[in-house]
C-alpha cells in the first residue's frame, strides 16, 4: 500500500505499508530509482500489529521501485501507479 502526503515546495512523503502476513520472515526494503535499488537504506520498519512501513521524501517525477524482502524475494505493490516486468510506478 502506499500512502502519499504533500510536503512544502516540491516534495511528497511517500509511506510504503506492507500488510501484517504480506511479506516473508525477515527484513524487506523499499528499493527503487529513488535509492540507486540499494537494499537496506529503506528498510521497512515492523510494527506492533505485524505490518511494515517506512516513509521516504521524493520528488516530482516517475520513480520505480519493488519490496525486496530476506533471501531475494521480490513483491509488487498493487497501489503502484503502473506495474510492469521492472516493478511499480510512481508518478509524483
Amino acid at each position: 500500500m502506499i500512502k502519499r502526503s504533500r510536503l512544502f515546495g516540491n516534495q511528497t512523503r511517500v509511506t510504503f505499508f506492507l500488510p501484517k502476513g504480506s511479506a516473508p520472515v525477515g527484513p524487506v526494503s523499499v528499493v527503487g530509482s529513488f535509492n540507486d535499488w540499494e537494499p537496506g537504506r529503506h528498510e521497512l520498519v515492523l510494527r506492533r500489529d505485524g505490518s511494515r512501513s517506512v516513509s521516504v521524501r521524493l520528488g516530482p517525477g516517475e520513480h520505480r521501485f519493488r519490496y525486496l524482502a530476506d533471501g531475494g524475494v521480490w513483491l509488487d505493490d498493487e497501489q503502484a501507479d503502473a506495474i510492469d516486468q521492472h516493478g511499480g510506478r510512481l508518478l509524483l
